[in-house]
């Protein structure tokens, strides 16, 4: 309803930037039949964007400027007015979002573990010494290097296909990627194990679809509400407030992983060195109406725990 109570306009038509990958637009097309079934009458149009992140695939992403570089260009699109919303993986949205942009919505979440995947070898502890693994991420490659320090961890960029043709093609004896994805994409059949969360912590908001739009745009807020899945709402809250609390960001490995139990959430985080010398890990419990002072308060506990030496050491070597 508007201030004056009367109904509020509805808009003819609502425009969904989305990367242009396989993955990203699965995401895009999904949230646009969720609308166009709560919302007939709406026309759901789908603008494809190529971020900085997909044109840059010769670095990694700690050294280009980390994950928001997939979705600056998307939010660019929404300042413009050339899209209305933009849907994101929420462990790519930075824990800091721009000024005048919101999350209006989270949907339910996908599997969040990371997949194991090896033609060859049926999980981590059968790979051989030497065995070259590839990822994208300083996170699963702080945990790989603390719990299998025998293996060579190696960088592995691009999307979804094109990660699993370099396993195929031989450059890899496995790789670690998001189960989410794969199972979105209809590859299943290429999980040779999925990870627990013990063995390998998710990245915050992994397996999550946020949507963001402008702050002022009541409008989307209100029509974009009923896609808003609670109990993966409060659990992604604490996960980014336990990151944003150690300004988590591609630089620092970490993890934060949260689940509902009742009406309480219990939060996994950890913060390590790259090389996986160190890792300061710990876990809370806590009402899920309080799940971001949930985020916060482990944070505290794993600075004092050593993560505050581990963030500073980061921050000179950077």
């Amino acid at each position: 309803m508007s201030a004056a109570g009367s109904p509020r306009p509805v808009p003819e038509r609502i425009v969904i930037a989305s990367r242009e990958s396989a993955l990203a637009l699965w995401q895009a097309r999904h949230i646009q039949a969720q609308l166009a079934g709560l919302y007939p009458r709406i026309r759901i149009e789908i603008l494809g964007v190529t971020t900085e992140g997909d044109r840059r695939l010769d670095a990694s992403l700690a050294k280009i400027g980390g994950k928001g570089l997939f979705v600056k260009e998307l939010e660019e699109a929404l300042a413009s007015g050339r899209a209305d919303i933009a849907v994101h993986s929420v462990k790519d949205v930075p824990m800091v979002l721009a000024p005048g942009l919101t999350l209006a919505a989270i949907g339910a979440r996908e599997d969040p573990r990371d997949a194991f995947v090896s033609n060859r070898h049926p999980d981590l502890a059968a790979l051989p010494a030497g065995a070259r693994v590839g990822t994208s991420s300083l996170r699963r490659e702080c945990q790989l290097r603390a719990r299998h320090p025998r293996l060579r961890v190696e960088p592995l960029r691009g999307n979804v296909p094109t990660r699993l043709k370099k396993l195929d093609e031989g450059r890899f004896d496995a790789v670690l990627l998001a189960a989410a994805g794969l199972k979105r994409l209809g590859l299943d059949d290429r999980i040779t194990r999925l990870l627990t969360p013990s063995e390998s912590l998710p990245a915050p908001g992994q397996g999550a679809l946020g949507i963001e739009c402008l702050e002022g745009r009541a409008d989307l807020v209100e029509l974009l509400a009923p896609l808003n899945h609670d109990a993966t709402a409060r659990c992604v809250g604490a996960e980014r407030a336990f990151s944003r609390a150690l300004s988590g960001s591609c630089n620092v490995p970490l993890g934060a992983y949260a689940e509902p139990e009742g009406s309480r959430v219990r939060l996994r985080g950890f913060v390590g060195a790259p090389d996986g010398s160190r890792l300061v890990s710990g876990e809370l419990e806590g009402p899920g109406d309080g799940a971001e002072a949930l985020g916060t308060a482990l944070a505290d506990q794993l600075k004092a725990q050593g993560a505050a030496d581990i963030l500073a050491q980061l921050q000179t070597s950077s």
